[in-house]
């Protein structure tokens, strides 16, 4: 994070700044980064391609962090603020109302106006041309028309002011070049828009808010481009503050990592969802699925469960803030899994058929709705009693359940949302999507991502599965990150494939090993490939954003995970000649102590335990990934008797289970013992990797196929730069 030197001119007690943090309940930590931002905005030139840069997290309060930068800039010279959305009119609506409302104190003493750049009215006088101006303006060509007429037009006078630009949302449209092969590299239609009009006003600052800043860190130094020979120049933040962190903030570390304490919360989180019941979920095949058998069909499994998940859960906390003589909420449920909107039509379908299935088995099925509603809550069961929360007995919840499906009482709603025209008819007063009932379940695709908040959220059924997963699209997905009630996240659950959530937690390893950076002082990050001849070489950064990616920091376990072992007579042999291996390079017993060997060595080993593995559907093992990051990782050691060389360390007789039950069975994922091999690969893995070999025993009581195999983990060291290594780059031949 960029530093700089607080400057003689920041004044704190003007008309606006104190007024405005006195009812916004700022952290101490937060009026920290508001204060900094603007002294930075102050003390050095920024523009749109070297912009000051305002990184929060997912629905993490940025926007609130950006309004107390604009109070403060008013009190500082500034006489004109132009807001920036994403270009939707939900999302310019939501930023409108929300400035609107933030600054209502001061626009009704008429010291401020805000206009939605669309709708000014005519003929401002000059009685409110002097009063400090928020122009809020959609990233859309027109709107930006209006913009430049507004202010070099009809208002010249406001081009000569001091005008900060805030950049919402900033992502890659709205600074970047995209490539087609008829034009090659052009600059966006938006970027040049919004790099244009600062270049014609006489005074400005730009400031990029962003929770995905990849597109902004990772863009080459310069670009030649095809049409025109012009030159793309990078933009590279002129400083970066973060925003911080409510305690109350549910992210990717709840998701990704706390998931992975076994019995926390959160690790009751994530529920699978087959591959094939998203096809299934996707369009109609009769062949396939009925859609009258969705109450017992098994091809809808995960989705039937969501649902019933939902709803007992909604009736938990309700019944739960009942008990607390508390205000009872409303809650949300998400469906998102394809971006058309025939898929959405079929999914409607399939939901209202579920929910008319239910409601109709309070009369004429109740043993099967008990047994449903009876293994939901034993599932959300688990995770209320870790916290110690009150929960219902299930005579109580089943009584609510029934009332909440009673279709007179009209408690559950369904809403399909795939148009901008359909997301402004459901907005509240605060831009939010608006809770009518008791429990809304909202079917959509993208319309329903960045920027646009859903209270309550307890269910998220995602699927979307892009051919490649690009960081800023699939963290801007999660609408499930946010402020959670500790009450709401014991019957909040996550429903996708697991190759969709391996895929998310690869990227919070990016995001998280970029922001780690950015706060140590440093915003780059090195990227790396693998050439045509083999070797590891740095990557353009460009070609990151639409790969696969494996995040390397200090310590940083690599491991296979979901598989099952090939069948003993093919097992045995490979396994035996591995044990060879090992006695000839430890010349000896290869437990005794870690030894060194090259890393073409591991690379052999590494290969024959790849045949042996077969993965499960969802899980792979990205061998090449593994085997460049062991290369790249071996020959950056300094010491040049280590350069090229990996630590081995050997284990034998472990007898780890394929599965590790927490209510319904997921793959083992930590052969390694922290307190054994763990703790003395960390020991020797200071500027070399350690590759930890653990022979199972394989025993079909474990679930395995009863013979012995070697799991390999690696172990990055200690002295490792954070990079981020992509096995699968964009061809830009």
């Amino acid at each position: 994070m960029t530093k700089a030197a607080p400057t003689d001119v920041l004044k704190l007690d003007g008309d606006f700044y104190p007024r405005f943090i006195e009812k916004k309940e700022y952290s101490p930590e937060a009026l920290i980064a508001i204060k900094r931002t603007v002294e930075q905005l102050l003390a050095q030139p920024t523009t749109a391609s070297r912009p000051g840069m305002l990184l929060g997290k997912v629905q993490s309060g940025k926007t609130k962090t950006f309004m107390g930068a604009i109070a403060l800039a008013f009190d500082n010279g500034f006489d004109v603020c132009v807001v920036l959305t994403k270009g939707t009119k939900a999302l310019a609506k939501q930023t409108y109302e929300r400035v609107q409302k933030e600054f209502s104190d001061f626009t009704g003493d008429d010291l401020a106006q805000v206009f939605d750049i669309m709708t000014i009215p005519p003929g401002l006088t000059g009685y409110e041309l002097n009063q400090k101006l928020v122009f809020v303006v959609k990233k859309q060509s027109d709107n930006l028309d209006r913009l430049s007429k507004a202010l070099f037009e009809t208002y010249p006078s406001l081009a000569e002011k001091k005008i900060l630009i805030i950049d919402d949302e900033a992502d890659y449209a709205s600074i970047g070049f995209r490539k087609s092969k008829e034009e090659g590299y052009t600059i966006n239609k938006i970027a040049g828009q919004i790099d244009g009009l600062r270049k014609r006003l006489a005074d400005t600052s730009f400031l990029q808010v962003t929770a995905t800043p990849y597109s902004l860190y990772l863009q080459p130094e310069d670009l030649q481009l095809k049409a025109g020979q012009q030159t793309f120049k990078a933009v590279r933040p002129a400083f970066t503050e973060l925003v911080p962190v409510h305690d109350g903030y549910v992210g990717g570390d709840y998701y990704f990592y706390g998931s992975e304490e076994e019995g926390s919360v959160a690790s009751f989180l994530h529920e699978p969802v087959t591959v094939e019941e998203l096809e299934v979920f996707k369009e109609q095949d009769r062949r396939r699925f009925k859609i009258e058998d969705a109450l017992t069909s098994p091809k809808v499994k995960a989705i039937r469960d969501a649902l019933v998940n939902f709803v007992v859960g909604a009736c938990i906390r309700r019944l739960q803030a009942q008990q607390q003589a508390k205000p009872k909420a409303k809650f949300s449920f998400i469906i998102h899994t394809e971006a058309g909107k025939a898929a959405h039509k079929w999914q409607e379908q399939v939901v209202r058929e579920l929910t008319d299935q239910l409601q109709a088995a309070t009369q004429k099925n109740k043993s099967l709705l008990n047994q449903l509603i009876q293994s939901a809550y034993d599932n959300l069961s688990r995770s209320i009693n870790v916290k110690g929360h009150y929960l219902p007995s299930f005579t109580d919840l089943s009584k609510a359940v029934y009332e909440a499906l009673d279709p007179s009482r009209g408690q559950l709603m369904i809403t399909k949302v795939n148009s901008e025209e359909e997301v402004m008819n459901l907005l509240d007063d605060q831009g939010q999507l608006k809770l009518r009932t008791p429990l809304n379940i909202f079917i959509g695709g993208q319309i329903l991502d960045r920027g646009i908040t859903v209270a309550n959220l307890i269910g998220f059924f995602y699927g979307r599965r892009p051919n490649k997963y690009q960081q800023d699209t699939v963290l801007q997905h999660s609408r499930m990150f946010g402020f959670r009630p500790l009450e709401d996240l014991a019957v909040t659950r996550f429903y996708t494939p697991v190759v969709i959530y391996d895929a998310m937690r690869r990227i919070q390893d990016s995001d998280a090993a970029l922001r780690e950076s950015i706060a140590n002082g440093n915003q780059e990050v090195i990227f790396i490939q693998k050439d045509d001849s083999g070797r590891v070489i740095p990557c353009s950064p460009n070609k990151i954003l639409l790969s696969t990616t494996t995040t390397l920091k200090p310590h940083k376990r690599l491991l296979p995970v979901g598989f099952q072992t090939d069948f003993k007579s093919y097992l045995a042999p490979v396994t035996k000649e591995i044990d060879e291996m090992l006695a000839d390079l430890a010349d000896g017993d290869p437990v005794t102590k870690p030894f060194l060997i090259s890393w073409v060595t591991a690379k052999e080993i590494i290969k024959k335990i790849e045949k042996t593995l077969k993965f499960e559907e969802g899980y792979a093992w990205d061998v090449p990934a593994f085997l460049s990051c062991m290369q790249h990782l071996s020959k950056s050691a300094k010491d040049p008797d280590h350069n090229g060389m990996v630590w081995c360390i050997v284990r034998k007789n472990r007898n780890i289970s394929q599965l590790v039950t927490k209510g319904h069975g997921e793959f083992s994922n930590a052969p390694d013992t922290p307190q054994d091999e763990t703790k003395k690969a960390r020991d020797v893995a200071t500027d070399i990797p350690a590759l930890m070999l653990l022979r199972q025993n394989g025993h079909e009581a474990q679930g395995w196929r009863g013979a012995p195999f070697y799991w390999p983990v690696l172990m990055t060291p200690r002295n490792t730069k954070t990079a981020i290594f992509a096995s699968d780059v964009v061809d830009e031949d």
